[in-house]
């Protein structure tokens, strides 16, 4: 006889998934209402409302005094948006990628975690202390960054959109507008109730809260991102795909980590610098690898099993490892 727990989980998961769907329609949408290119409605619109959930459970966990939901959710959600999401949307179909996702979402990507990085060395000093903190300046300065980065995006998708033939929206301006913020409610609630019925479960087995967020929360956040970039793959708007994924990493850590560091400094477990972080980076660097040649990048299948395995490895690492 399933509990509640379980109820909520498949409960949650059913919202997602149908969110997701309308998601990625009113994004297309609005994209052709805006003159704006697809991509980058998936690295703003669409990665925003599939972020939501990340930020909302991050926001409450750092108000709650949970640190390590709050962080371990973001480093956690990232590993898994490229290692598990990407990876089996291209084992369902190989992902032609945007070059402009490898010249320009990437690397801003990469900067992002890489500025997050230094900010941890800041916050530890020397040695991995349990007193470091995410302090307000710094989550100011990855907010602004972010700013920056939606500015560049859809400044250049406007003058490339010039050399484009402009395709007339099917769909009221409002009725699409409407269908993206009841899609982005859906997967709040949708996230909400599977990351509650499966942080029962989890705890039910004495699993520690960074174990959890790592893992079972981080999966949960990131349903979202599988549903919607799977069900972008199976209709063929691949630049949603990937740039719903790259989009969302940099919303993780720029708006989610930005924005509620501003609201209340974040403790940083110490297991994050010796571990956490190394992750994140080494799998952004083989999403990378995944999408070359640059001169025509494409996530074929068997890149996708790669980063699949991969992640089957972090799981394992992360579930082995002790606690500091």
């Amino acid at each position: 006889m399933f509990g509640n727990e379980y109820i909520l989980l498949i409960t949650g998961l059913i919202t997602l998934l149908v969110s997701g769907n309308y998601l990625v329609k009113g994004g297309v949408e609005l994209a052709k209402t805006f003159k704006l290119s697809k991509l980058v409605i998936g690295v703003t619109i669409v990665s925003f409302g599939t972020s939501a959930p990340e930020l909302l459970v991050s926001l409450s966990a750092a108000i709650d005094g949970k640190p390590d939901i709050s962080i371990g959710n973001v480093l956690g959600s990232n590993i898994s948006n490229i290692a598990l999401v990407l990876a089996l949307t291209a084992t369902i179909l190989p992902i032609p990628v945007h070059r402009n996702t490898i010249r320009i979402d990437w690397p801003f990507m990469m900067l992002s975690t890489i500025v997050l990085y230094l900010f941890f060395i800041n916050d530890f000093g020397l040695f991995p202390t349990e007193n470091a903190v995410l302090q307000r300046w710094e989550g100011a300065v990855l907010f602004s960054m972010l700013i920056a980065f939606i500015f560049y995006s859809i400044r250049k998708s406007r003058k490339n959109r010039e050399l484009e033939k402009i395709e007339k929206p099917s769909m009221n301006i409002w009725l699409a507008i409407g269908l993206v913020l009841v899609s982005c409610l859906g997967l709040i609630y949708g996230a909400k109730w599977l990351i509650k019925g499966a942080s029962d479960i989890a705890a039910s087995f004495g699993i520690s809260d960074r174990v959890i967020s790592l893992t079972v929360v981080a999966f949960g956040t990131s349903v979202p991102e599988l549903a919607t970039s799977v069900i972008a793959a199976f209709k063929k708007e691949m630049d949603i795909s990937v740039g719903n994924i790259v989009g969302s990493n940099i919303f993780n850590i720029l708006a989610i980590l930005g924005i509620t560091s501003m609201v209340t400094p974040i403790k940083i477990n110490p297991q994050i610098i010796i571990s956490d972080i190394y992750w994140v980076i080494g799998i952004s660097l083989l999403l990378f690898l995944a999408m070359l040649p640059i001169k025509k990048p494409v996530i074929k299948r068997y890149k996708g099993f790669i980063m699949l395995l991969a992640y089957v490895i972090y799981t394992y690492v992360v579930i082995s490892m002790k606690e500091i």
